[in-house]
């Protein structure tokens, strides 16, 4: 078992920056890829937005985020961080990570999921 709890969300001004972490704990040093995925008010599926192998040598984003947000990790300190530039309105919704046994740009390929935690752009 894997326990994944994120933190660092918060309200941000259209434009503002925000950087949110997942740290993870449990069957941690199984070498899991991370992804960040979002659902936005009103949706009822959780959209893919980046993701990271376990090494840290690949990633993925959706284009939307391309140029913008930036996955990270560091494995010593069993944690994923989502840094957000250039936010837009679009961008609110709550952020889970999530944790899988290789790169992966669908939900249903992750094992283990956080509990989310809420971003919000104001403009």
């Amino acid at each position: 078992q894997v326990q994944l709890v994120e933190s660092g969300g918060g309200l941000v001004q259209v434009g503002g920056s925000l950087r949110i972490s997942c740290a993870a704990s449990g069957r941690t040093s199984s070498n899991y890829a991370m992804g960040w995925f979002r659902q936005a008010p009103g949706k009822e599926r959780r959209a893919f937005v980046a993701a990271i192998t376990w090494r840290g040598g690949d990633t993925l984003y959706e284009d939307s985020v391309k140029g913008r947000f930036t996955i990270s990790r560091d494995n010593a300190k069993n944690t994923v961080f989502l840094q957000m530039n250039s936010l837009k309105p679009a961008d609110t919704a709550v952020y889970y990570c999530a944790a899988a046994r290789a790169l992966e740009v669908v939900s249903t390929r992750y094992d283990y999921w956080g509990q989310g935690t809420q971003v919000t752009v104001s403009s």
